[in-house]
């Protein structure tokens, strides 16, 4: 069983690290491509690439400049301990995983990445900000998406065929990240659980901040309890969601809260 998920925009390279745990990211040629590119444009030309203010811009300028390898621990960080968005606040690697779980999640969790392709959770990476969904012009066309190509999806497979449990997929990323793999390539069953919130009675949706949590709960939850088979996903009930069969499918799980049950 493998699980995929997307990185984040907020980062966190200052707080203590709960693990002295690493790895070195394994798609380093073609980041040092995108890199190339990247630190040939001007702050202006990155915030209206990447619709960011300027001050955001001249930050990420500053970064692909001071881009550097090999990467160490004095120069990067564990991935799942950099990024500190919403999946990574209900996933809380740095507040409930065990040094086991950092060596479980580094066996069966991927994190998509526009710079990094598919990061492990150990994988140390330099901070960035690059979304999958970023039109850049690349020799290999005007998107990441033709940029990667297969690549993300061989990788996966190949992690696929190393990893425990069950073959299947388990996609908890958004539809930006999950846009850079080949479904119909992959060598195993796909799974993509959905999270529904209802509000004073009303009906079911999806909320996104809620949904982000989610993900990142039941894939916290998957790398403790060691969740090797797709029957199990049905029993996750994190943040107070539970399974609702009538609206779920076979590859799609439907969990379904309502407000005031958060667990």
């Amino acid at each position: 069983m493998l699980i995929v998920v997307s990185p984040a925009k907020s980062l966190d390279y200052e707080s203590e690290l709960p693990t002295k745990k690493h790895s070195e990211p394994r798609m380093l040629d073609e980041t040092q491509e995108l890199v190339d590119v990247m630190a040939e444009k001007s702050p202006a030309e990155i915030a209206k690439l990447m619709s960011v203010s300027q001050g955001l811009a001249e930050l990420n300028h500053e970064r692909y400049q001071d881009f550097e390898q090999p990467f160490t621990t004095d120069n990067a960080r564990p991935a799942i301990l950099a990024f500190t968005g919403d999946v990574y606040l209900g996933m809380d690697p740095s507040g409930t995983f065990t040094e086991r779980d950092f060596t479980h999640a580094q066996k069966v969790l991927r994190i998509l990445s526009g710079l990094y392709g598919v990061l492990r959770p150990l994988d140390l990476m330099q901070p960035y900000r690059l979304e999958m969904g970023t039109s850049l012009t690349t020799d290999r066309g005007d998107s990441l998406y033709s940029f990667w190509g297969d690549r993300i999806t061989d990788q996966l497979n190949a992690d696929i065929a190393e990893s425990p449990g069950a073959n299947v997929l388990v996609n908890l990323a958004s539809n930006e990240y999950f846009g850079s793999v080949k479904p119909d390539r992959i060598d195993a069953r796909i799974m993509t659980p959905t999270f529904l919130d209802s509000k004073n009675g009303g009906p079911y949706k999806i909320v996104s901040f809620f949904a982000k949590r989610a993900r990142g709960a039941m894939s916290g939850w998957i790398i403790r309890e060691r969740i090797k088979s797709a029957k199990t996903l049905v029993e996750f009930d994190g943040m107070g969601y539970r399974y609702d069969a009538e609206r779920s499918t076979p590859d799609e799980p439907v969990f379904v809260r309502e407000d005031g049950a958060m667990g």
